[in-house]
């Protein structure tokens, strides 16, 4: 296994997504050293014979062979932020192995999926769809689609990664103040993959930031609130019904993170009260949704079946911090989105 240094001789790089041949030439132009290999496949048994054997670079979504079949690996490379999907595999936790996350890649299609939710919901839309569907000219539309406005609400964002800073600075875009909740106040820089340009890097652009422990507080001074936080044993459940008590009569929830963060009991309560003004879902604690639950029928909720991270330019974006890293992991400085363990992402 990897004892430090990289000798100065050809690096072996496993593929296992089908990358467009103009993306695969940009990796290999990083470096004459490379030496890249496209295999798309789901499972090891799905690999020709052998090719793990000299591996030293793995870029992956759900391919994990055991450590025994990767003598040389040094290196994974997810191809998406969320990699809770193989969290116990003991791949993750074997020595030498550096594990990193595509986390920032999906972060402008995610923001744009929760400003069109804010906007969706802030603007009635569902029920303009309702009477376009009915052919009806509502006799009290004034009322009826009375507006939430952006400008001038209060955004709460539960989690200040890269997809929350983006949503912060497009809604601080609209007129918006941001509030936003951080697992650890000390260190506010962001850290991981970023386009320049993009997000807040230096956490300049909300009005205040909560630790978790005052969750509560925050939701109770929001129009909106965004979940982006990924799933771990400390945000499984962290929006149950103590906080949907305290947010604020007519607030609209988004939930762009992973399924199991919003107890969804509790959330169906909310919005059949009226506690809650709306939702907007792109995530679910069982995927597909059962076609047995309420929130199908629910005319101020919008279900999206988990595409909010999707875009046509994915894969460019992917490359874009692939390549990166590769250049880090060349010249042995510090990978970009290191997966933690401890922390579960």
């Amino acid at each position: 296994m990897y004892n430090g240094r990289m000798p100065e001789s050809d690096v072996q790089v496993l593929v296992t997504l089908p990358f467009p041949d103009h993306l695969i030439e940009r990796l290999r132009a990083v470096s004459p050293r490379l030496r890249l290999r496209v295999h798309p496949a789901r499972e090891p048994a799905e690999l020709p014979d052998g090719v793990l054997d000299d591996v030293q670079i793995l870029y992956t979504s759900r391919l994990m062979p055991l450590p025994e079949l990767v003598p040389e690996l040094r290196w994974i490379q997810f191809h998406y932020a969320g990699i809770d999907h193989v969290e116990d595999h003991p791949l993750l936790r074997a020595a030498g192995i550096q594990v990193t996350t595509m986390s920032g890649a999906s972060a402008p299609q995610l923001a744009e999926f929760v400003l069109m939710s804010i906007l969706a919901l802030g603007r009635r839309l569902l029920r303009m769809v309702e009477d376009q569907r009915e052919k009806r000219w509502s006799q009290d539309r004034f009322e009826r689609f009375r507006p939430v406005d952006l400008r001038g609400s209060t955004v709460g964002i539960v989690g200040y990664g890269s997809v929350g800073r983006e949503v912060a600075r497009l809604c601080r875009a609209f007129g918006a103040s941001v509030l936003a909740t951080k697992r650890d106040l000390m260190k506010i820089e962001d850290e991981g993959y970023r386009r320049e340009g993009l997000g807040d890097p230096h956490a300049e652009l909300i009005e205040r930031l909560y630790p978790p422990q005052a969750l509560a507080s925050m939701v109770a001074l929001c129009d909106f609130i965004v979940v982006t936080v990924p799933r771990t044993s400390e945000t499984r459940g962290m929006i149950h019904k103590g906080i949907f008590e305290k947010m604020k009569s007519g607030a609209f929830l988004i939930d762009v993170s992973r399924g199991g963060i919003v107890d969804h009991g509790a959330l169906i309560e909310a919005l059949e009260s009226g506690k809650l003004g709306g939702a907007a879902l792109d995530v679910y604690p069982v995927e597909p949704l059962p076609l047995t639950s309420p929130l199908w029928e629910m005319q101020n909720v919008l279900l999206a079946p988990h595409v909010g991270g999707a875009s046509s330019l994915y894969y460019e974006r992917a490359t874009d911090l692939f390549a990166a890293n590769l250049h880090r992991f060349l010249s042995e400085q510090p990978l970009l989105n290191p997966y933690l363990p401890d922390r579960g992402y």
